[in-house]
């Protein structure tokens, strides 16, 4: 039966561009799991949107001497070439910036306000004399109560995950000029988070299916008691409160950006031929997954859910498989040191398959991981083109060579062809239930296995060799890994979309990979195939020391 699936990503601050540790984190897994859904035949929507309110963006446009909206429409911008180069399949990938998406933040804040869950007080707000102005939390930096890092910020200590409040940092200080900022009195709005706390805890301890992280994360956090946040900041750049008196106000962006999985769909539906088509996502049997970093799992396990339930009438989270982190050369990423890989600066000089390949393969799903330029070219080289895309050339070049460019025959009696053909459906299957589970990198592991065995298979039957003496044979060999090989062509499309697209081609097919479903599949004997191409190129390992040391380097 076919599945409602509600894939959402992660929203990146417009205020720098994608580097590889935001690819691992959530918008790779994402595109993985929802082309798998689509193939399989589930009807699937994938939105995200590029966040353009907060503190990020408007210290980013203050270094720059522009306006947050020139800043963060450019980095949009920028996100959307990114996401089509390397083929992040989104449905929409929107703003926060948009009336529709103010209208949607609108509505939930006033439901929530009208039913009691949000409710206005005063707060100590940080203001740094020398400045003369308020400072939203991500313009105070100090130390962390709990972990001691030195540079956490008012809203979150990135070491440890916790999220904070100002006034709870040690030796605090303004981001702009590093005074030490007063505390005082102003009014905000706020969400009245204990009143979920047994509802929230209940439900957490539901989720089974939950990744062990993401869960005993959760749990730990319910534990020391959830206290009211602030939902509002004396800020001039965001959405306007939607209530008369507080002109100078706006909307914190942790609480107006989870709502944007809401409005996007609601804008992706309005763009259709049903403005209501939103609800089949969000309502009934359908399941809601978002895809983020582990810094991001509270507000998705506790915050976006609290004010689900408060709203009413729409579904929780069905799974939050946050990622962990993924280092670079050993090294945590750091814009300031230029401690980074840049997407657009990796995609202007090598391709996006070999990139999916070796981040997914390495994906830190329970773990955090570490990318290194050698284990990429190692791994282009020894598996995507010497296990992999060396399969495939070597098989469809000698068929179009020795069988007029088509599909051989199905020579019957070859010894282990109906073996290979069954490891290639456990395979088709096991592959598939893995990702369904996001367990992508055991899944593309799967997958790679498959294609080893059949190069095994190959080098026993030899077809090259045995031609000459029993062409039968052979076209029968050759045909059961043509088999496989199509069908690895579907195993790996979620993983390696691209050169699944090619392969397609290759093999004669008309039309998009994913159209022949998540099915074993069996080629035409006599149907015509296209000249081939390799798959991938060898890379000159050479270049790994000089990639290495960019890193770091000034841009």
């Amino acid at each position: 039966m076919t599945e409602k699936i509600l894939v959402c990503a992660a929203w990146p601050y417009a205020n720098g561009l994608l580097h590889l540790g935001h690819v691992a984190g959530s918008y790779l897994p994402a595109d993985i799991f929802a082309r798998y859904h689509r193939a399989k035949g589930n009807d699937v929507l994938m939105v995200s949107g590029s966040d353009m309110h907060g503190t990020p963006i408007t210290i980013k446009a203050e270094q720059e001497n522009k306006t947050p909206l020139e800043v963060a429409t450019y980095y949009h911008r920028k996100f959307l070439e990114s996401w089509q180069k390397l083929g992040i399949s989104f449905d929409l990938f929107t703003h926060t910036e948009t009336e529709n998406h103010a209208a949607v933040t609108g509505d939930i804040f006033l439901k929530l306000l009208d039913k009691g869950y949000i409710y206005n007080d005063v707060m100590q707000q940080p203001y740094c004399p020398t400045c003369v102005r308020f400072l939203p939390d991500r313009y105070v930096e100090g130390v962390c109560p709990l972990c001691k890092h030195p540079q956490a910020r008012g809203d979150q200590c990135d070491e440890c995950g916790h999220p904070m409040d100002p006034t709870e940092l040690t030796l605090a200080r303004c981001r702009i000029c590093g005074s030490a900022p007063e505390f005082r009195q102003s009014e905000h709005f706020f969400l009245k988070l204990s009143a979920f706390q047994d509802r929230l805890t209940g439900w957490v301890k539901e989720q089974g299916h939950w990744r062990a992280n993401v869960r005993n994360f959760t749990l730990g956090y319910l534990e020391e008691g959830l206290k009211d946040r602030a939902i509002t900041r004396d800020i001039d750049w965001g959405i306007p409160l939607p209530v008369n008196g507080y002109p100078d106000k706006r909307i914190y962006v942790w609480f107006e950006a989870v709502i944007g999985y809401l409005s996007a769909s609601k804008e992706w539906a309005r763009s259709s031929s049903d403005p209501e088509k939103w609800r089949a996502f969000w309502q009934g049997d359908a399941k809601t997954y978002y895809f983020i970093g582990k810094d991001n799992i509270p507000f998705h396990t506790i915050i976006w859910p609290a004010m689900l339930m408060g709203y009413q009438d729409l579904n929780l989270p069905y799974d939050v498989p946050a990622n962990e982190w993924m280092t670079i050369e050993s090294g945590k990423f750091s814009k300031s040191k230029n401690w980074a890989i840049w997407v657009p600066d990796f995609l202007s000089r090598y391709e996006a398959d070999p990139l999916r390949y070796a981040i997914a393969i390495n994906m830190p799903e329970t773990s955090d991981a570490d990318f290194s330029w050698r284990e990429f070219f190692r791994r282009n080289n020894d598996e995507l083109v010497a296990t992999y895309g060396n399969l495939a050339h070597r098989v469809l070049t000698f068929v179009y060579r020795n069988f007029d460019g088509k599909v051989p025959p199905a020579a019957g009696n070859v010894p282990g062809a109906d073996e290979l053909e069954k490891s290639t459906a456990a395979a088709l299957g096991e592959v598939g239930e893995l990702i369904s589970r996001c367990n992508f990198k055991l899944a593309l592991k799967r997958a790679m296995a498959l294609a080893a065995e059949t190069n095994r298979f190959l080098d026993e039957k030899s077809p090259w060799k045995v031609i000459k003496t029993d062409r039968a044979a052979a076209a029968g060999a050759l045909y059961a890994a043509l088999n496989t090989i199509c069908n690895l062509r579907t195993m790996l499309y979620p993983f390696l979309p691209f050169s699944s697209q090619k392969l397609h081609h290759y093999l004669g097919l008309a039309g998009h990979s994913e159209d022949g479903g998540w099915q074993l599949s069996r080629l035409e004997p006599g149907q015509k195939l296209n000249e081939p191409q390799p798959l991938f190129t060898k890379l000159d390992e050479k270049l790994a020391e000089e990639e290495t040391r960019r890193l770091g380097e000034g841009r």
